[in-house]
């Protein structure tokens, strides 16, 4: 077992930390800690969420609050090698097979107590979950995608997005890495997306591309999926969950599609609340929160597609 003297943080994944030694809570920035929040009778649903590049399980913390306690689940958040640390190194060498492996060890805890696994995530956490659903035969329940980076967003049709993630997987991404610090004002997240991580991106989504082709060839994706985009995401193209619908079964698909005159930008979506330093906001809060947790709970108990208005 792990000893440290220092305070336990809400609900904190101590018996992760055994599992992955490149963190302890000690390296662990305030706050950015992976997160386990689990009834003391185990229920029949868990779900395993997932953060996004460059930021940590806090920003699942208020969805893993509405599966919790709104839906009785069992919650386990990950943290993502080379993410939350007080020293992040630059990322170097930050590994897409060891992101697989944090969430690969969370969906066996949540399978360990529970009979029904679904999985979801942020961005680059919503393309890792796409991934396991895809891939891993314990994801039997749903999954929810929150600006998920199926495509990088970018130029017409997506032209700029696809070119980044092209270069991103050739040598320039070290060539054009200036290692900027990543420590900056937000406590839950890096100053910017580092290279690194972003090749790592890179090589996720030509994985996930090959997945979606082999269904837009053959068989249909057959789980259920919630999906939330902003039309302002300039991050992550919406082009990418266009293509999962269309090889996706229509009446298992809800697809929660925020309109680009609430100005939700790509990390905001999952945020209740917004992120301050002295009263300005460092990231603004998702003034559809609470229509989009409604719309999960709707999504439990039913089937479609809906669009927002």
């Amino acid at each position: 077992m792990i000893q440290f003297a220092q305070e336990i943080r809400d609900h904190e994944w101590l018996g992760y930390y055994d599992s992955f030694s490149y963190f302890s809570p000690e390296k662990i920035r305030h706050g950015c800690h992976p997160r386990i929040m689990e009834h003391a009778e185990s229920p029949e649903k868990a779900i395993v969420l997932v953060h996004g590049l460059s930021d940590s399980p806090y920003f699942m913390t208020a969805i893993g609050d509405h599966f919790f306690k709104g839906l009785g689940y069992n919650v386990y958040m990950p943290l993502l090698h080379g993410h939350g640390l007080k020293d992040p190194k630059g990322m170097e060498g930050v590994k897409l097979e060891e992101w697989k492996a944090n969430v690969g060890f969370a969906i066996e805890s949540a399978a360990a107590k529970s009979e029904q696994i679904s999985v979801g995530g942020l961005s680059t956490g919503g393309t890792l979950s796409f991934y396991m659903a895809a891939n891993n035969p314990k994801i039997n329940g749903a999954l929810y995608l929150f600006s998920a980076a199926l495509d990088l967003a970018g130029g017409p049709c997506g032209f700029l997005g696809e070119l980044k993630e092209r270069l991103l997987r050739t040598f320039l991404a070290d060539v054009l890495d200036r290692n900027k610090p990543l420590i900056g004002d937000n406590p839950y997240r890096y100053g910017c997306i580092d290279k690194d991580g972003a090749q790592e991106l890179a090589l996720l989504i030509k994985e996930t591309d090959s997945i979606l082709e082999r269904y837009s060839r053959k068989d249909q994706f057959l789980k259920r999926v919630f999906a939330a985009h902003s039309e302002c995401d300039a991050t992550a193209d919406i082009s990418g969950i266009e293509r999962l619908q269309n090889v996706s079964v229509p009446n298992r698909f809800y697809f929660y599609r925020i309109q680009k005159h609430f100005g939700v930008s790509h990390a905001s979506l999952v945020l209740k609340d917004p992120i301050l330093k002295s009263g300005e906001p460092l990231e603004k809060q998702n003034p559809q929160f609470k229509e989009m947790m409604e719309a999960i709970t709707v999504f439990e108990k039913g089937q479609g597609v809906c669009e927002s208005e």
